[in-house]
């Protein structure tokens, strides 16, 4: 089909579906017989392609056939070599590649020990090194000599691209007698070495077989010689993918603007295109269409439209005078919604509704993974598997997120979050596979010992705050200490770790080791464990060429980047008429409703990361490809997944918490059209109805129990959360609930009381109050309480300066007759109908043998305006307690009612403040009345709940209620809204 002069050119439309296409017309042409066929060759330029076009052939192939062999030109992107069918072993050959990850560690040591970026870690020495790598490639591909670098101008150029052209200059110089070392050679320079002897190879015995070289894209030297070779011989074929045939001439020629083809509109989506003409030494009116694969008259229209959409920008001033009938996008429908998980729901809502119809099949198309994986999540709420063709990386697989966490663990010296977070994970089962039930109950346990503040790092601060029990604490802390110490040996070896100096193999030996005992060894299962395991036992080995880790915490920094890098795809299995397809597949490939998501700047097109090694302006000197070039490939991508019948595009506005914008496909496409109509089915109403919970209340829950339900009995704490939250009281007393803390959370107001009341109450029962005591005691808690050092840090002054506030104040008091009688005393009597039980933090007796009432805070104590309320009645409780003879011990007439708070005095500035309830000099309450108004205020609120039928309503008194229960009483559906 070819000539020795004229090239055999063709292009198949986006419209066709390019496999398809393809192999009906191969068949076509070799199909009656078998034995041509098997002889062909088709060229593809990655493996990816090749499964695309291997499948196809299996949809044609009505009778069977022998296929034609698929070969990989090498991908240089995905780390793709040359087919093996390229590289006969019957010819001397070519050194081996490198391995890319034994490149990336020399190549970070040496650019972490050149000092050029300051101190880096070593997790951003290899980020830096794969950059650096893909430089090294892009001058071996586009066959830039030494010589050309050297001689690279920078005047202009700030110092640090100067520094590191310089250093740039050095690799060059030193990585071949590197790779010499090696006995290797780079990967691209091996692509290229390959393409260019099979060349001349077959330039001088000419294949006597058909040979097509189909979607080849990358417009290398070496590959472009190569296709020019294959479109000149006799049976040689090349087909391009998505070739505009119908693109004005004066817009074609404006993409290149020399005769290389370099210094055009390279973020134009022809544009590689043309490059690629230019240097097969061909023109665009040589190119046919493919003859196969036809295509609705509707979608030449759509295609007419966005081939103008996608002009370059001096001629989009054309598009006002252009036909109505050349700018419709017939069948595409854009949608916007508010947020990236609506958008998820939208595309779950569109695919499941695409499948009713039979025989029909979706695909969604995105660059946007986290998206992809959510709409997979979504699906299979209607049991819609979906396989994600571009897959995932190995960070996000089951064996990659474990091994992440013991990374983390290891950094993070066990911060309980990690540490549960591990021994949850599915995969473990503490190396018994038959007790997977036990070990869940085992880790709970140890979840409920470890909520509250952040213990000390390491083991042994797991081990403390275990030990350290109290009354309330005992029983939770003692079975999970007693389960945790037959678990605690398997993570031994790597709380060891943070006391060495971080080596990547030891590091990885332990990991290893840990993983295995944890998992029995079912992490290294499948494909993602067996990849996890090569990757690691790869890293081991080749640690001693590469860099080294500056902290502990490089760990999982560095692991994550290495596992993000490889993707990890599903076996064959899922619904056979839904599918989520990468870039690569969606050109290729062809379903009746393409969904093209996350249609945003910075999503589709990505993102261009800038090359920290060479600037703009060498790149252009050079003859590089720009990095705007990527944003032409991503516009093809995007016009290659527009060929089927129905069209969806999605965006949301907001990503997170940060809003977004179009993508500039997106706009150029609405402006041309005038604006996309959304699609008939309101889905993002649907996705929010979805979710949405009929017969929610509109108002604050009331519950109303029987009177024989209530309770009887309360403490003097709950009288104060009846008051102002009824609800809170109602959860707690009578459904028996209790909130958690969050594992390894701050000290909260609750714990910091506790802690306070502890180390007062063990200051008078056991120092006697004592001045000077106070404030060792204090120290000498914090050590034992298991506490992280920046926490004791950041407590501990505050406590030291309250504690001498209250030495003294105390002594200041002793001193005119006011001695302490009682710490921590309870007790118990019958009020206003119902038993109340209370503490007292402390009871002192004054000199006219009166008692005074303290009770200790760790925050701002009550206003004189919340008591006279009613809203604050502890201390008056406590108060009639004492006259009532509830206390032990205590006798006399209650005539002092004090906060002392360790919150700062707003007049000394100072932590520590001890105020009255009874006011100051200018306002006091008469004690009598007080203990009167406080009875009052008791019997109305036990009364109404505890006696009566009051429902216990949530909130009364918003700005008092510090509740526990917000989530259970749904406080955010409800809040502002009139009761």
């Amino acid at each position: 089909m070819g000539s020795l002069l004229k090239p055999a050119l063709f292009t198949i439309p986006p419209h066709c579906g390019f496999a398809d296409a393809l192999v009906e017309g191969i068949i076509a042409t070799h199909g009656k017989s078998p034995l041509a066929l098997a002889k062909a060759i088709i060229l593809v330029p990655n493996n990816r392609a090749a499964v695309a076009i291997r499948d196809a052939f299996v949809r044609k192939s009505a009778q069977g056939l022998l296929m034609p062999r698929l070969v990989a030109i090498g991908d240089a992107d995905l780390g793709e070599s040359v087919g093996a069918a390229l590289d006969p072993i019957d010819i001397e050959p070519i050194p081996p590649a490198i391995e890319p990850l034994r490149r990336q560690m020399i190549l970070a040591r040496k650019v972490q020990q050149s000092g050029l970026m300051g101190a880096i870690t070593g997790a951003q020495a290899m980020r830096l090194a794969a950059d650096l790598g893909r430089v090294l490639d892009q001058l071996t591909v586009q066959q830039v000599s030494a010589k050309v670098l050297r001689e690279a101008d920078v005047e202009g150029l700030n110092d640090h691209w100067a520094r590191a052209l310089t250093f740039l200059n050095f690799i060059i110089e030193d990585w071949p007698r590197e790779l010499d070392r090696l006995g290797c050679i780079d990967l691209a320079d091996r692509r290229n070495r390959q393409l260019q002897r099979m060349t001349n190879q077959w330039r001088s015995e000419r294949p006597t077989f058909p040979i097509y070289a189909v979607g080849i894209s990358t417009v290398a030297p070496a590959i472009a010689d190569f296709l020019k070779l294959v479109a000149r011989l006799d049976q040689g074929i090349v087909i391009f993918d998505g070739l505009d045939l119908a693109m004005p001439n004066d817009q074609w020629s404006a993409l290149s603007d020399d005769e290389d083809g370099r210094g055009g509109i390279e973020s134009h989506p022809q544009y590689h295109l043309s490059l690629m003409l230019d240097r097969i030494g061909a023109t665009r009116g040589e190119v046919e269409t493919w003859g196969w694969g036809g295509g609705a008259k509707p979608l030449l229209v759509r295609f007419e439209a966005i081939s103008h959409a996608m002009a370059p920008a001096a001629y989009t001033k054309s598009w006002s005078a252009l036909p109505p009938q050349e700018t419709r996008l017939p069948g595409v429908k854009a949608l916007q919604v508010a947020t990236s998980a609506d958008e998820a729901q939208s595309i779950a809502l569109a695919i499941r509704a695409a499948v009713q119809e039979p025989g029909k099949t979706v695909a969604l198309v995105t660059p946007d993974r986290e998206l992809a994986r959510r709409v997979s999540a979504h699906l299979k709420r209607w049991g819609i598997l979906a396989d994600d063709s571009a897959g995932q990386p190995l960070s996000a697989t089951p064996p990659g997120v474990l091994l992440l966490s013991l990374a983390q663990g290891a950094a993070e010296r066990f911060a309980p979050s990690v540490l549960l977070a591990i021994l949850k994970h599915l995969l473990v089962n503490g190396g018994d596979d038959g007790a997977r039930q036990a070990w869940l109950d085992g880790a709970r346990k140890l979840d409920l010992a470890l909520r509250g503040p952040l213990p000390g790092p390491g083991l042994a601060g797991i081990d403390a705050i275990l030990a350290d029990q109290n009354e309330r604490t005992a029983t939770v802390k003692s079975a999970a200490l007693e389960w945790w110490a037959l678990q605690r040996h398997m993570f031994d070896a790597l709380d060891s770790a943070a006391g060495r100096a971080p080596q990547i193999a030891d590091l990885v030996e332990t990991l290893t080791e840990t993983a295995t005992a944890l998992t029995s060894g079912k992490i290294w299962a499948g494909p993602d464990g067996r990849a996890l395991a090569d990757l690691l036992s790869d890293l081991a080995a080749l640690s001693a060429e590469g860099i080294a880790l500056t902290s502990l915490a490089d760990l999982p920094v560095l692991l994550r980047d290495l596992m993000d890098a490889q993707a990890i795809r599903p076996a064959f299995g899922g619904h056979p008429r839904v599918l989520i397809w990468g870039l690569i597949e969606a050109k290729l490939q062809r379903a009746d409703t393409v969904i093209l998501g996350g249609l945003n700047e910075g999503t589709w097109p990505q993102l261009v990361s800038p090359d920290p090694w060479l600037a703009p302006a060498i790149r252009r000197q050079l003859g590089l490809p720009a990095l705007e070039r990527r944003i032409g490939l991503s516009a093809h991508d995007l016009v290659g997944a527009m060929g089927a019948g129905s069209i969806l595009m999605t965006r949301a506005k907001r990503d997170g918490s940060s809003p977004t914008t179009e993508s500039r496909f997106w706009l150029r496409m609405a402006t041309l059209a005038g604006g996309i109509e959304p699609p008939q089915m309101r889905l993002e109403l649907l996705a929010q109805a979805l979710d949405f919970a009929t017969g929610v209340r509109a108002n604050p829950p009331a519950p109303a129990p029987l009177v024989h339900e209530r309770p009887r009995k309360l403490s003097v704490t709950d009288a104060d959360t009846l008051k102002a939250d009824p609800y809170s009281f109602y959860a707690k007393a009578i459904l028996k609930l209790s909130a958690l803390d969050e594992p390894g959370a701050e000290p909260d107001a609750r714990w910091r009381g506790t802690f306070l009341h502890d180390v007062l109450h063990r200051w008078g029962e056991d120092d006697g109050f004592a001045a000077g005591t106070l404030i060792p005691r204090l120290q000498s808690a914090f050590d034992h309480a298991g506490l992280h050092p920046v926490l004791r840090a950041l407590w501990l002054p505050r406590f030291e300066e309250a504690a001498q506030s209250f030495e003294d104040k105390l002594a200041g008091l002793v001193a005119n007759g006011r001695h302490p009688i009682n710490t921590e005393v309870q007790g118990q009597i019958d009020l206003a109908g119902v038993s109340v039980k209370g503490r007292a933090d402390r009871i002192d007796q004054l000199a006219d043998g009166s008692i005074a009432i303290v009770d200790y805070k760790t925050g701002v104590a009550p206003s004189k305006k919340e008591i006279d309320a009613g809203m604050r009645l502890q201390l008056g409780l406590l108060g009639l307690m004492a006259e009532r003879g509830a206390f032990a011990g205590v006798n006399g007439k209650a005539s002092e009612f004090d906060y002392w708070s360790q919150a700062k005095n707003t007049t000394t500035k100072r932590y520590g403040k001890i105020s009255s309830a009874l006011g100051n000099t200018k306002s006091r309450t008469d004690p009598d009345d007080f203990l009167a108004q406080t009875l009052r205020h008791f019997e109305q609120v036990t009364a109404n709940y505890l006696l009566g039928e009051a429902a216990f309503k949530a909130k009364l008194h918003p700005e008092l209620a510090y509740s526990e229960f917000d989530q259970l009483m749904r406080y955010d559906e409800w809040q502002g809204r009139d009761g």
